[in-house]
């Protein structure tokens, strides 16, 4: 029996009936055999990161985040773009996650970024912070989001080529396949290094 893949995901968006979320739970539900996608909950509850509260006593929710990337194979971001940048709850994970310098959480895991948001950019700056920011961290970033560009009143996942993109046929074709081990092609940043 081999151990699965484990995936956590970064939701971007707090809001109750938030469109990423439904997408992080779509790419949960209908992850391959041998993956397991893990949403992570409680960004909301993070405080914003402070090196004076990131000592013996690191906040819980920080802790319990930092245990679960600590503990997963890979991280994808599902994230809007608010502004023309990642929303400030992903931009705080990362920053959790990227301490201490050099051994955070993140440091040599795959990560990725999808999502989507009604802006006529597709969220493409919000992908390009969120993989910048997670590279200096120390993550691997990977190539190949998906994303989509949305008018606020139509619902993404009724979007029948979003769904196609969504709807894994094989475990190669899933939109966060090049997370997994056969898949990977990303790049480790040297930004800040």
């Amino acid at each position: 029996m081999t151990t699965p893949t484990r995936i956590v995901a970064l939701v971007g968006s707090l809001r109750s009936d938030s469109l990423n979320r439904r997408i992080a739970e779509a790419l949960r539900d209908q992850a391959p055999e041998g993956v397991v996608v893990e949403i992570a909950e409680g960004l909301g509850s993070l405080p914003f990161y402070n090196e004076d509260l990131d000592g013996e006593a690191v906040p819980t929710a920080a802790a319990t985040l930092r245990e679960l990337v600590g503990n997963a194979d890979a991280v994808l971001a599902v994230t809007p773009e608010y502004n023309g940048t990642m929303p400030a709850v992903l931009n705080n994970a990362i920053d959790w996650l990227s301490r201490p310098y050099g051994v955070g959480a993140l440091v040599g895991k795959p990560f990725g970024v999808v999502g989507a948001t009604p802006t006529p950019y597709g969220g493409k700056w919000a992908h390009a912070d969120a993989a910048r920011s997670a590279g200096i961290a120390g993550a691997i970033v990977v190539d190949g989001a998906v994303h989509s560009q949305s008018a606020l009143e139509v619902d993404v996942l009724e979007d029948v080529e979003v769904l196609q993109r969504l709807q894994p046929s094989s475990r190669r074709s899933w939109p966060s396949s090049r997370l997994l081990p056969e898949g990977r092609s990303g790049r480790r940043s040297t930004h800040g290094r």
